[in-house]
């Protein structure tokens, strides 16, 4: 698998990624109800479209040429979307997309990564190097939704 930048057009299939993991990877964590209001059935398109180009993620491209997953990095450091499609997930995946974004954030030379983590999701960030700042109860479309926020201490990348 390789991983490459965001392109116009990435949209449809980013969301079928975060449709998919949010439904299926996360059901046993959360209910029916805050699934929904995580992930509704239908996207609004224009929305979607703009929030995948303002965040520019990086797409983790399975050998058959489709996407299998998307993270992005933000110039702070911030991870907003890590999503793996359930085709693809515990099979190693994941880790190469965070492996990929650690080493680009040593490369910008961030000093710490940190995201809003799931709770299906708070074993893998773990051991991908993360801690646990707090829990957090965000409301997503008047829906109570639990997560974590995490952090990385990250050390100088070597030139």
């Amino acid at each position: 698998m390789h991983i490459r930048s965001h392109q116009t057009g990435d949209e449809p299939a980013l969301w079928n990624i975060f449709h998919s993991a949010v439904h299926q990877l996360a059901a046993s964590h959360y209910t029916p109800e805050q699934l929904h209001a995580w992930a509704p059935d239908q996207p609004d398109w224009p929305a979607w479209t703009a929030r995948m180009q303002a965040l520019q993620p990086f797409v983790l491209i399975a050998p058959n040429g489709q996407p299998a997953g998307y993270a992005d990095l933000q110039p702070n450091g911030y991870i907003d979307h890590f999503f793996i499609a359930p085709s693809y997930a515990r099979i190693g995946a994941g880790k190469q997309l965070m492996q990929y974004l650690q080493q680009l954030a040593k490369q910008r030379g961030l000093k710490e990564i940190n995201a809003d983590v799931s709770l299906n999701a708070q074993p893998f960030f773990m051991n991908s190097g993360f801690v646990l700042v707090r829990q957090q109860q965000p409301v997503i479309r008047g829906v109570v939704l639990a997560n974590a926020h995490m952090r990385q201490s990250l050390k100088p990348s070597l030139k």
